[in-house]
């Protein structure tokens, strides 16, 4: 998990329609605090994809072939480190102060010391526990993704001694926190959501509390709840770049389009750098069918981390929406030699090239796609499409 206390993303998809003729929309972006792919998708406007090969595709739409989720921001954050001392002064807790010094500039390896020694002056001092295992999480770098590290052993021991903190003290908020959040990150949504919901019990105004909650409600497809609790946490840190982003995520998968927009231009009016949160803009803009708007915040992404396959089909995507077919296929064939199992890029480009007549080649770059992931049921709605197209070219007229 970060220093900041964020604990990474939920990826989200949007569902849309497949068709030879049309191109696969971009998913939508997801929350940064635990996260992975919800059990509900976010409703994608449903249009009649474009008649026949050659045609331009349309600014909206269909409604079948999702493609990939693109990533969020897990690194913008306004807030504070979290702390665990609690200013007693007593010897204990002065541990407990170093530990959370060395914390907030990174030092995990000492945070993890000093929080142990606080532990051994006062072995039943929740705290210090909390503390000893958050540090020890950071210093193993593990994933901070929803569901990210569904096996990690540093994750698996420390749900134990979070559990014994808890014990020790159940009405310490953090004790709860950092349980539930060990949970998301290792796939458990709904052993998590009774800790997080403790957590925020205790401790309302934590802003932290209030989003893993939220991206919990968010990984179980309870999207009232989701938008009710990341905007409570957007409004507690309001300067939190990633706070923002979490609520456009939920905002966008509930179907509020236009207020996941506004979310997003938030966040990246916070956080200017980061090209996740360009890409997490661009790609809403798409979910509202603005291709014009999108494409200078996915060449933004694209700029500031060029290697990154996912946000160059993006790109692509957009100029396909707008007709531009051999942009299209350029971006789409870039962002394959950066990552040629990227299924999404592959369908998109047998779309582009279905579109302009390329009927051998776009059924090439389907099997590409049907070879990523052979149960993939995107792929078999474009082979279908292609079939019955080409079976119409050759009936007699």
């Amino acid at each position: 998990m970060s220093s900041s206390g964020s604990i990474g993303r939920l990826a989200l998809v949007f569902a849309l329609a497949g068709c030879a003729a049309a191109p696969a929309p971009p998913a939508a972006p997801a929350p940064s605090a635990p996260l992975g792919p919800p059990p509900a998708k976010a409703a994608a406007p449903t249009t009649a994809p474009p008649a026949g090969v050659g045609a331009a595709p349309e600014a909206q739409a269909g409604s079948g072939v999702p493609l990939d989720a693109p990533s969020t921001s897990e690194a913008a954050a306004a807030s504070p480190p979290p702390r665990v001392a609690r200013g007693t002064g007593t010897a204990a807790d002065r541990r407990l102060e170093e530990g959370d010094a060395a914390y907030a500039t990174g030092d995990f390896v000492a945070a993890e010391r000093a929080y142990r020694a606080a532990a051994l002056l006062d072995r039943r001092d929740a705290a210090a526990i909390v503390g000893a295992q958050r540090a020890a999480i950071a210093r193993a770098g593990v994933s901070a993704e929803y569901n990210g590290a569904p096996g990690d052993r540093t994750l698996l021991a420390a749900i134990p001694e979070l559990k014994r903190a808890a014990s020790l003290e159940p009405g310490y908020a953090p004790a709860h926190l950092e349980l539930g959040r060990a949970h998301l990150v290792l796939g458990r949504a709904d052993a998590a959501l009774g800790e997080l919901a403790r957590a925020a019990e205790l401790a309302p105004s934590d802003a932290e509390a209030r989003s893993a909650l939220g991206v919990a409600h968010l990984a179980l497809g309870n999207l009232q709840d989701a938008v009710r609790e990341l905007a409570r946490s957007a409004e507690l840190a309001p300067g939190d770049a990633e706070r923002q982003a979490n609520l456009g995520t939920a905002l966008l998968a509930a179907g509020k389009t236009a207020d996941a927009i506004r979310a997003y231009e938030r966040a990246a009016k916070l956080s200017p750098a980061d090209a996740r949160l360009q890409n997490d803009l661009g790609t809403a803009l798409l979910a509202a069918n603005d291709p014009a708007r999108a494409v200078p915040y996915l060449e933004a992404a694209v700029a500031r981390e060029p290697t990154r396959a996912t946000y160059r089909s993006n790109l692509g995507y957009a100029h396909h929406l707008r007709g531009d077919l051999q942009k299209a296929i350029a971006l789409y064939r870039e962002a394959l030699k950066l990552d040629d199992r990227l299924g999404s890029a592959w369908i998109n480009l047998g779309n582009a090239l279905a579109q302009s007549g390329q009927l051998k080649d776009a059924r090439a770059a389907y099997e590409k796609a049907r070879a990523v992931d052979p149960t993939d049921p995107r792929v078999k709605a474009v082979m279908d499409e292609l079939d019955a197209i080409e079976r119409r070219g050759a009936a007699p007229r």
